[in-house]
């Protein structure tokens, strides 16, 4: 991750955008004063909007109750998108709930440079010890923790075990050369060798991404942001090599119009045998069932190739999850809270009945879910750990990320000018 604080301009935009008043933001960080009733309150804001999670996140929160009489739980749920807009204006505004849902990377570490984030290091170090270090990545800052995860994934290509046997493809490539010849295998087969929505832009982002990080390394990829510039070498091979793929026609006919989950989109595509690859994070095994009929033995999962002279390696991921963070002079009982929240029965209960990736390497045998299983398994042996870029970089540098890429996998523009329109994207965001 990089340097990648928003700027005051970006937030007070991002603020003004949501129409909260003041009344609204004062809802926040008080809860230290108690309620009437005598009790402390711990406000908790979360984005987990859909059953069985609501359902047993909220149990969770009556349980904390039980065990602690003095302690009420307020819970504010949002959706994804409303929860961003909200939580910009409350930085802005200097408060923030007590306990808040982060995906961490840049937004998490202009919150901290406020001073509005508590340091957690010393308060969670004896229970997050067995934790993936990919898991704890996005939320440690100067060698110290800001969140505790609860969830983990990973961007990788999941394949067809059988469009790869009809390929003659023996095993998953290792090497990006590798990877280009198994799509000239397919494509010779009369196989479409990789669903892509096109339409979305982000899914495109992620070869990009994937591709700078094993080209230029995850070190310019944290200095890119940090000197607001992306013009260098490696990322400039990195769409070349990307503009390579594209010049072998490796997509679905009407890839540039597909969405992601509707039907005749990529999930639905793959998930129907209609292509060989998709690269997509570990929720696609579900979304592939749910748009299309789901390839149910034939799917498979392998890491990103490595790029043959590159700085990166294939065992460093791209991915990302979710956390807790605690606002600056919460209640003791915030981390108490937390502390309840990653006990390992329950950790084990969300593995189970939610499908998230255990954080916690005492929770793996919990995972029943074969292509989870070699989801966590990558997690488990990685080396090194890039957030999602519209996490790790500011919104509006992830979102120029995703439209240059989209416009070089449509041939209207070149991998120098991805670079060029990117950095110029991140030095507005310095200014």
């Amino acid at each position: 991750m990089g340097n990648t604080s928003l700027s005051r301009r970006g937030f007070l935009a991002a603020s003004a955008a949501t129409g909260l008043g003041a009344a609204a933001l004062s809802a926040c960080g008080s809860s230290d004063s108690g309620n009437s009733s005598g009790k402390t309150t711990i406000e908790w804001w979360n984005i987990t909007t859909t059953d069985p999670a609501k359902k047993i996140w909220a149990q969770r929160a009556k349980d904390f109750e039980a065990a602690h009489p003095d302690v009420k739980i307020k819970i504010v749920t949002l959706e994804n998108e409303a929860y961003k807009s909200k939580m910009t204006a409350l930085t802005t505004s200097g408060k923030l709930p007590d306990v808040f849902h982060t995906w961490g990377g840049g937004v998490l570490k202009q919150q901290i440079d406020a001073g509005l984030v508590e340091d957690l290091t010393g308060k969670v170090s004896s229970w997050t010890k067995d934790y993936l270090p990919a898991a704890l990545a996005a939320y440690q800052f100067d060698s110290k923790t800001y969140a505790v995860p609860f969830d983990i994934g990973m961007v990788g290509f999941w394949y067809n075990k059988a469009l790869f046997k009809k390929a003659k493809i023996d095993a998953p490539p290792t090497t990006w050369a590798g990877y280009l010849d198994a799509v000239k295998a397919l494509k010779s087969a009369g196989v479409t060798p990789i669903a892509l929505a096109g339409k979305e832009k982000w899914p495109g982002m992620y070869f990009w991404a994937y591709l700078s990080m094993r080209v230029a390394g995850l070190d310019a990829m944290q200095k890119a942001a940090t000197d607001a510039d992306f013009t260098g070498d490696g990322f400039v091979k990195a769409g070349q090599h990307l503009k390579d793929l594209v010049a072998l026609d490796p997509f679905q006919k009407g890839f540039l119009g597909a969405a992601y989950s509707l039907p005749n989109g990529e999930a639905a595509t793959m998930g129907n045998g209609k292509a060989a690859m998709e690269l997509m994070g570990q929720w696609a095994p579900s979304v592939e069932k749910s748009s299309g009929k789901g390839i149910g033995d034939d799917l498979g999962f392998f890491s990103f190739p490595a790029v043959e002279g590159g700085k990166g390696a294939l065992t460093e991921v791209f991915g990302g999850g979710g956390g807790h963070a605690v606002r600056k002079g919460a209640p003791d009982a915030a981390v108490e809270f937390l502390k309840f929240f990653a006990e390992q029965e329950f950790a084990a209960k969300l593995v189970k009945e939610t499908g998230l990736v255990p954080v916690s390497k005492d929770v793996r045998s919990a995972l029943t879910d074969p292509n989870l299983s070699a989801v966590t398994d990558a997690l488990s042996s990685s080396t090194g750990f890039q957030l999602y870029l519209d996490q790790a970089y500011a919104p509006a540098v992830g979102q120029e990320i995703n439209d240059s890429v989209a416009a070089l996998i449509a041939g209207s523009k070149s991998p120098e000018q991805v670079t060029r329109s990117v950095t110029q994207a991140a030095k507005s965001e310095k200014s």
